[in-house]
């Protein structure tokens, strides 16, 4: 009998099944570094055809699958532990159909995401999901996570952005759930199972996206505010005022934009006199429709009560692009700095003024002089809080308080009504973290479906669940 490798080679083509421990390490550790695992091998079918009979060899096998994207997770999702198979979909990039009157789009996973916003761009519409890896991360990765990014507080994640989808189970037989449709009211919506699982319930092979019509006008602007009381204040003010033409409102913090500053070549400072704390703005039209002027009305209203200490409206493209890359940079600066304590939270919009302060206050007294870096995205109410400490000795001895870490920002944001995981999922991470905040009830509600569909256990595990 052939071994799994030589079945997989069978299926794919032996140039697709890497086996050698330098060809499987880029596979086997997340993007953070924090999770190195092994996998028996590696293999990349081109199609869902391949990948339903790689699953089927695997389950007949009894060997567990690991599918794996752009491997741009920061949760340890797609990383597998011990020596399971990892299933790269990076060859299914195709695009498969575009129906502009339907405003639907048809990939495969393992289209980037920067090729589905070009494949959206050639038909004249726009898919909105925008994340700072686009390059690297793959839909079928951004589903499975169910990501956000910068643009929910307008168009939702990327459960609201997506249709249908075609996924291969964990027996290797393949759902065919790719519909265009708005409504369709005939039982349970199956594709909602899979979003968000982060392949625990099955492979991702593609999925019917949302288009919509791409905006004519947008405005950007940087501008110092008061506290995050004073930004949630600034929001609404913006969506009083201009509508669903918000398509973004970043908090950043002033640790986290002078390590930008420190660490990305070119960064400058938007405004002078280092304010604590700012936001970045941005809205769209459809219409073409002056919205700098309508911007600035609201920036000067709100200098004028002292909300809004100081601003500048982007005048060009390069200024547009250099704002951004100030807020999108934050992560990998933060990176080059070391390790630090990763918190990717949500709360309702109205507490998060109340959380920063009351977490600030309890790290501080805890752990003194702890750095806290805040950003995030926090129209739709996700926070990115991190800490560390600035000296590398001091922080080892930090980074070893984690578990006491979270336990004060996760037992905050829970009795705030937020959650642990807004954007980034369980993976390994939060897999037990989350154990704490989940009522049995709804532990059990999980479970149930995992055994119901994976009965085996045979789905990437040792995550999520």
């Amino acid at each position: 009998m052939p071994s799994l490798p030589e079945a997989l080679a069978a299926i794919v083509g032996a140039p697709h099944v890497l086996s050698a421990a330098a060809d499987t390490a880029p596979y086997c550790t997340d993007w953070r570094g924090r999770y190195v695992g092994s996998a028996l091998c590696v293999v990349r079918p081109g199609s869902t055809a391949e990948v339903a009979a790689v699953v089927k060899a695997c389950a007949a096998a009894g060997v567990a699958v690991v599918p794996q994207g752009g491997n741009t997770g920061l949760c340890g999702g797609a990383t597998p532990t011990q020596g399971e198979v990892v299933v790269s979909l990076v060859r299914l990039n195709r695009i498969r159909a575009i129906d502009s009157a339907n405003n639907t789009l048809t990939v495969e996973a393992g289209c980037t995401l920067a090729a589905v916003h070009e494949a959206a761009a050639s038909a004249g519409r726009l898919f909105p999901l925008s994340l700072a890896a686009e390059g690297t991360a793959t839909i079928g990765g951004n589903l499975s996570t169910n990501a956000g990014g910068v643009q929910v507080l307008r168009y939702g994640n990327a459960r609201e952005l997506c249709l249908g989808l075609e996924v291969v189970l964990p027996d290797g037989q393949v759902w065919d759930g790719l519909r265009g449709l708005r409504k369709d009211n005939t039982g349970y919506d199956m594709k909602h199972l899979f979003i968000g699982a982060e392949g625990t319930l099955g492979l991702i092979t593609a999925a019917v996206l949302k288009l919509f019509s791409r905006p004519r006008q947008t405005a950007t602007a940087w501008a110092a505010v008061a506290d995050p009381a004073a930004a949630v204040a600034l929001l609404t003010r913006l969506r009083e005022h201009i509508g669903g033409r918000v398509t973004a409102f970043e908090l950043v913090a002033r640790p986290a934009l002078d390590l930008v500053l420190k660490n990305v070549p070119g960064s400058r400072d938007p405004l002078a006199g280092r304010p604590p704390w700012q936001v970045l703005i941005e809205l769209s039209d459809t219409m073409d429709f002056d919205l700098a002027a309508p911007l600035e009305v609201v920036l000067a209203a709100a200098m004028e009560d002292g909300a809004v200490s100081d601003a500048v409206v982007a005048q060009s493209d390069a200024q547009v692009r250099a704002l951004w890359a100030l807020r999108e940079n934050i992560s990998e600066a933060q990176k080059i700095e070391g390790v630090s304590i990763k918190h990717d939270i949500s709360l309702p919009v109205s507490r998060i003024a109340e959380f920063i302060a009351r977490a600030d206050a309890a790290l501080e007294a805890a752990f003194p002089h702890v750095r806290i870096v805040c950003f995030g995205h926090v129209g739709d109410g996700n926070l990115h809080y991190n800490q560390s400490k600035p000296a590398a000795q001091d922080n080892v001895a930090f980074i070893a308080q984690t578990d006491a870490v979270n336990r004060l920002v996760h037992d905050l944001v829970h009795e705030l009504g937020g959650s642990i995981s807004a954007e980034h999922g369980l993976g390994q991470l939060k897999r037990t973290e989350i154990l704490r905040y989940k009522s049995a009830t709804e532990m059990e509600m999980m479970r149930a479906i995992k055994q119901a569909l994976d009965p085996r256990g045979l789905m990437n595990p040792g995550k999520v669940l």
